[in-house]
């Protein structure tokens, strides 16, 4: 899954794509590269965000702001290349509910269902696919959230209970895909076990994404060996590692910034699970 970020304030791309022209070519070079799905955002949920509703210091992006960066996106590349599978990275029903209509198959709600009571309901209508990410929190609250106790069997339980608001509200059982929520509203010690235990999630019985491409906490896990926190310019090599990492442990979709290097790094862990699958056999 390539990350197509129409916006201005992304942490790692912000602003590059935010001109139509721009995010289009962006989203077809991915695919040259390999990507299978690309996933359009109008909207940065990165740590302080005011979110649609909320009241704070920014102002928070509002449904119609966030359609006109997704829309002509959505339309351009559907138009261009009609068999390309699109997801809209968004927590409002209102944008959902445009962007199917627009070529969109997949909603990607990283609040799973929480930020807007309206999407659960939106998403079975329409019959399309979800990815529900857990969070903890809002991200106004995320640096100032407590470190979990025991983070997997958290983000287990949560996803669970996500999952049963999901089938009370009408969506189907196929049209689900989880995601543990790396780096949302978790502290950076958080990421780790989740890292390393990733493959509990299984016992949830559903398809699983892993988001970890650039994120914070690979920056401060480099930085054991620089003695600072790399940016997010220069955490490629430890994205490819946590994604690999993810990928062994039965990862299902990966999401990606940098497409050509996880496509490449994923046929070397998809050999490795294919060697481990005939040596059984």
């Amino acid at each position: 899954m390539g990350v197509v970020n129409v916006t201005p304030d992304s942490f790692f791309d912000g602003g590059r794509f935010i001109r139509p022209d721009a995010a289009v070519d962006h989203a077809l070079r991915l695919l040259q590269e390999g990507a299978d799905i690309l996933d359009i955002g109008g909207e940065s949920t990165r740590p302080g965000t005011v979110l649609y509703g909320e009241t704070g210091p920014k102002a928070s992006v509002s449904p119609q702001e966030e359609l006109d960066r997704v829309l002509p996106v959505l339309e351009a590349i559907s138009k261009e290349r009609p068999d390309t599978v699109l997801s809209v990275d968004t927590y409002k029903a209102e944008v959902a509910r445009a962007a199917v209509r627009a070529g969109a198959e997949i909603v990607n709600d990283v609040s799973a269902f929480q930020w807007d009571p309206a999407m659960a309901a939106t998403c079975a209508e329409l019959g399309c696919g979800v990815v529900m990410m857990h969070t903890r929190g809002r991200p106004t609250q995320w640096r100032s959230l407590h470190k979990s106790i025991d983070i997997v069997s958290e983000v287990e339980h949560e996803l669970a209970n996500r999952v049963q608001v999901a089938f009370e509200s009408g969506v189907q059982r196929d049209r689900i895909v989880l995601d543990p929520g790396f780096g949302f509203g978790k502290n950076f010690e958080d990421n780790d076990p989740l890292l390393a235990n990733f493959r509990q999630f299984h016992r949830l019985g559903f398809p699983l994404l892993a988001g970890v491409s650039r994120k914070s906490f690979i920056g401060r896990v480099i930085a054991q060996r620089t003695g600072h926190d790399v940016p997010a310019g220069e955490r490629l090599n430890g994205s490819l590692a946590a994604m690999t990492a993810c990928i062994l442990q039965g990862a299902h979709i990966v999401r990606v910034h940098d497409v050509k290097e996880s496509v490449e790094a994923a046929a070397v862990a998809d050999a490795v699970l294919a060697g481990e699958s005939s040596q059984r056999h």
